[in-house]
């Protein structure tokens, strides 16, 4: 017997809690108390020949990336060092810096990410990661690439 759950899919974004506007001062009858609910993009990729970009999610306009999250679930026997990072097709490392492939690790959104992820701008943003420098006699190798964002959380 398989047990296959479904999914719903909605157009916009989703808010939840109960007070929507702040009409006095006591918290929990009449201040403001609804927020967004943060969604989550997420791709696998290998890494067992030369470079190759995997799309990991497309992000709607408006949006604000909270993180970006890189995982070596298995690492790469390249004899060249091997590495993966998550960016942009403009920016291959936007988001995390080129993680070494060849230990397993977690790589998560670097400093200088802040300024790209805040608020991504009035279009769509297509996410992807990067594999680099890996060997065409390369066996081993995977990564899962993890994308949070809240959608039209326009900061600016």
């Amino acid at each position: 017997e398989v047990d296959i759950m479904g999914t719903t899919t909605f157009s916009g974004p989703i808010k939840a809690r109960t007070i929507k506007e702040t009409t006095g001062t006591t918290v929990g009858s009449d201040v403001k108390n609804v927020g967004f609910t943060k969604m989550v993009q997420s791709a696998s990729g290998v890494m067992t020949g030369n470079s190759t970009t995997y799309t990991i999610g497309t992000i709607p306009a408006n949006s604000q990336i909270v993180d970006v999250k890189l995982d070596i679930t298995e690492v790469s026997d390249a004899t060249n060092a091997s590495t993966v990072s998550v960016g942009t097709s403009a920016n291959a490392v936007a988001f995390t810096v080129a993680a070494n492939a060849q230990v397993a690790a977690r790589t998560t959104m670097n400093i200088a990410a802040i300024a790209n992820a805040v608020d991504i701008g009035g279009t769509d943003v297509q996410v992807i990661a990067t594999t680099t420098n890996g060997d065409e006699d390369a066996t081993t190798g995977t990564f899962t690439a993890t994308v949070e964002y809240v959608q039209n959380n326009n900061l600016s």
